[in-house]
C-alpha cells in the first residue's frame, strides 16, 4: 500500500471552494477545479508516492502487472487498471453527454484512427476503445439529468407550460409515447435551424417563466426552474429544449446515479465520488463550448425512457455499503467509521484504491502504517492483502475501488 497522489484537473464548471475545502487547501482556489483524478489513464494519471519518489501509476503497473493487478485482473483487462476513480466538483452544469457502448467505442476509435484524427485534437470523439459505464455517490447535495422521462410525463410538461409554439412537437411525441417518439423529438430539437431555435426557445423560456410565477409550488418546479438555469448559462442552446425530456433527480449524501451505455446526461452541481471503467469517451449534444457532433451522438443513444435511475447503497456485513453496479470494470464500496470503533478489514485482494472523504484514516498491513487525511488516497497492488483501517480523527469516510469480479 503507497500514497496515491490525484491529478486535478480545472474546468469552468469547477468549483473554487469544493475539492479544496475537502483537500484542506486554501480556499478559494486560484482557478475552478472540477475533477481529481485517481488512475492509470493516459490523459491524467495519478502518482504514487514510494521510497524513490513519485512515479506515475501507469508506470507503476506497467513495470510488474501480475504483482500490481493480479493473474485474474491480467487475463481479463490486460495489463492496464480497468477502473478509473475520480473526486468530481460541479459549480455549474456540465454538458450534455452520453458515452458509448463497447462495441461503438471500439468502431469510434478504429474509424478515428483510419481517418487520421490528431488524439490531442478538440475534433477527436473517441480516445479510447473501452466504453464508459459510471457511478456517482454524492458526497453532498448533488443534482442532475438522467436518462429520457417517460414521454406521458413529458406530454404532461410541456403542455403545462402553455406554449402555442410547442403545440405540434406535443402532438408529435403524444401521437408516439415511445423511445420512436422520443429518438424523433430529440433529433428535431437538436438540429433546428438556428432561425427556428432562435424563435421557438424564448417562447419556451417564457412559459417557464409563466409557470413558475404562480406561488403555490408547481409539479414540475425542479425541471422548468432547471431550463431556465441551463438558459442562463448557455443562451441560445439548443439543449436547453432537450433538457426538458430528461429525468430531473437529486441525490441526498450516501445515494448514487449508476449511467449505463447510451444514456444521456448532465451533472447540474455538487460534490461527489465517482468510478468508470477507464475511459475518456465523451459525446456531447450541447450545453458546452466544446466540440459537438451531434451525428455521431445520435448514433450512440438509447432512447429507451428510464425511471429515476437511483442507487441505495446496500449494507454487508463487514460493516460496509456496497453500490451495486452491472460493470465488470469497477466496485465501489463505503466504511463509516467512529472513533471508538474496532479496525476494520479491507477488501482482501488488489488492484484497489482506497479514498479518504471525512476524517481520518490509519490504514495497517504487517507492520506499515499509512495515514491518510481527507481527499487523500492509497494504491492497493493486488500483492497486498490483509490491510485494516480505523479511524484517528472521527468520524471518518473512506471509499474502496476495486475491480468488479473482486466484490
Amino acid at each position: 500500500m503507497q500514497e496515491l497522489v490525484g491529478a486535478l484537473r480545472s474546468y469552468a464548471w469547477g468549483s473554487r471552494t469544493a475539492l479544496a475545502q475537502l483537500c484542506g487547501r486554501p480556499v478559494p482556489s486560484a482557478h475552478p477545479e472540477a475533477e481529481l483524478w485517481f488512475g492509470a489513464h493516459p490523459a491524467d494519471p495519478a502518482f504514487v508516492k514510494g521510497a524513490d519518489g513519485k512515479r506515475s501509476l501507469i508506470e507503476v503497473v506497467a513495470a510488474d502487472p501480475e504483482r500490481e493487478l493480479g493473474h485474474v485482473v491480467t487475463e481479463t483487462f490486460g495489463s492496464r487498471l480497468p477502473f478509473l476513480l475520480k473526486l468530481l466538483a460541479a459549480e455549474e452544469p456540465l454538458s450534455l453527454q452520453a458515452h458509448p457502448s463497447s462495441a461503438q467505442a471500439r468502431s469510434g476509435f478504429e474509424r478515428e484512427n483510419r481517418t487520421g484524427v490528431p488524439f490531442e485534437s478538440p475534433m477527436r470523439n473517441y480516445r479510447d476503445d473501452s466504453h464508459k459505464p459510471e457511478l456517482v455517490v454524492a458526497l453532498d447535495r448533488f443534482e442532475a439529468l438522467a436518462g429520457f422521462r417517460e414521454p406521458h410525463r413529458t406530454v404532461e410538461l410541456l403542455r403545462a407550460l402553455e406554449v402555442p409554439a410547442l403545440t405540434s412537437y406535443i402532438e408529435l411525441l403524444a401521437a408516439q409515447p415511445d423511445s420512436g417518439g422520443l429518438r424523433t423529438l430529440f433529433t428535431t430539437w437538436i438540429t433546428l435551424p438556428p432561425a427556428s431555435l432562435a424563435a421557438l426557445l424564448p417562447a419556451v423560456l417564457e412559459g417557464c417563466v409563466r409557470y413558475l410565477s404562480v406561488r403555490a409550488p408547481r409539479e414540475f418546479g425542479p425541471e422548468v426552474r432547471t431550463a431556465l438555469e441551463l438558459a442562463e448559462v448557455y443562451p441560445g442552446d439548443a439543449g436547453v429544449l432537450a433538457a426538458l425530456l430528461l429525468n430531473r433527480l437529486t441525490l441526498e449524501p450516501g445515494q448514487a446515479l449508476f449511467l449505463a451505455a447510451g444514456n444521456l446526461h448532465a451533472y447540474l452541481r455538487g460534490l461527489g465520488v465517482e468510478i468508470m471503467a477507464n475511459s475518456d469517451n465523451v459525446l456531447r449534444g450541447g450545453l458546452t463550448p466544446k466540440h459537438v457532433d451531434v451525428p455521431e451522438l445520435l448514433r450512440v443513444l438509447d432512447f429507451e425512457p428510464i425511471s429515476l435511475p437511483i442507487v441505495e447503497p446496500i449494507p454487508e456485513g463487514d460493516g460496509s455499503v456496497v453500490y451495486p453496479a452491472p460493470a465488470p470494470e469497477f466496485a465501489l464500496r463505503r466504511f463509516d467509521l467512529a472513533a471508538d470503533s474496532a479496525p476494520v478489514s479491507l477488501p482482501n485482494s488488489g488492484p484497489g484504491i482506497i479514498l479518504c472523504t471525512e476524517g481520518e484514516i490509519e490504514l495497517t498491513r504487517d507492520g506499515e502504517q499509512l495515514v491518510l487525511g481527507r481527499g487523500a488516497a492509497a494504491w492497493i497492488s493486488a500483492a497486498d492483502d490483509g490491510i485494516k483501517a480505523r479511524a484517528t480523527h472521527a468520524p471518518a469516510q473512506l471509499f474502496c475501488a476495486c475491480v468488479g469480479h473482486q466484490h
